[in-house]
């Protein structure tokens, strides 16, 4: 019998090891998932209007649970699965902050630092479990569940901090300034070694979630609420023509494939 393979000096449970499953962090990665953000805002938004909260949220699910559910038969990165998941992630994850505050009337005051706590649980349990929270060993189901969960969480927490900052004065606009300058801090703490690069990269991976819905919102609400008055529609379709087209300029150049070892 072969030894088993070792990932960050433990060796696997004794399940099939997978190639890496999420894409190299690069410039496009950081653009499309701050359009799958923003198009997760208004395609959520726009949902509810057109078939109601609570239909728009089992429909939200269904489609979340599909793609998962290819996304986990999958035995390698592939880009149009991997960021279909993620764009429904965005728009589940939109309505479950919209839910709460909504439906049951929790304040965003509140729904942020819960979704907080929530998400340093599956950073705490992720850790516990794997002695690393690296995008680039994500090589095993377990640590692909534990990377999804992370996923959510982040786009709820996001979700509720970029409302939360649009209603408190900052307004939409002020918003997109206010995360625009805020995604930067990690991006030059780790740049100039105060920062590690998975610590980095999860705080700037929250960030582009109210940075991208915020400017959804800013281009597609009414004047009324500070916007520009495009539409969630139009909003939506052309955030997702620019997805499809990054996308599928990767899934053919393949310039997002994951070159590192694990470790």
């Amino acid at each position: 019998m072969t030894a088993e393979p070792v990932l960050d000096g433990r060796p696997l449970a004794p399940i099939h090891q997978l190639a890496n499953k999420v894409p190299e962090v690069t410039v496009y990665f950081w653009i499309i998932k701050v359009l799958t953000t923003g198009m997760g805002e208004t395609a959520s938004d726009l949902l509810a209007r057109t078939l109601g909260p609570i239909p728009a949220v089992a429909l939200g699910g269904l489609a979340l649970a599909a793609s998962l559910a290819v996304q986990f038969t999958l035995r390698r990165y592939v880009a149009w699965a991997y960021w279909t998941a993620v764009v429904m992630v965005s728009v589940f994850g939109t309505m479950a902050a919209d839910v709460l505050h909504v439906g049951l009337g929790v304040p965003y005051a509140v729904s942020t630092p819960a979704f907080l706590v929530v998400l340093a649980a599956v950073f705490a349990l992720w850790f516990a479990s794997e002695q690393t929270l690296s995008i680039h060993t994500i090589r095993t189901r377990r640590r692909e569940a534990f990377y999804w969960a992370a996923v959510l969480a982040t786009f709820a927490l996001g979700t509720a901090t970029g409302d939360l900052t649009a209603t408190v004065g900052f307004g939409y606009l002020g918003s997109v300034a206010l995360f625009a300058a805020a995604i930067c801090v990690p991006a030059l703490a780790h740049r100039f070694g105060a920062l590690g690069a998975v610590t980095a990269f999860w705080t700037a991976y929250v960030i582009t979630r109210p940075l991208g819905a915020s400017l959804a919102d800013w281009m597609a609400l009414p004047h009324t609420r500070g916007g520009l008055a495009l539409g969630l529609a139009p909003v939506t379709l052309a955030w997702t023509v620019a997805i499809i087209g990054f996308v599928g300029y990767l899934a053919v150049s393949q310039r997002d494939r994951g070159t590192h070892a694990a470790s």
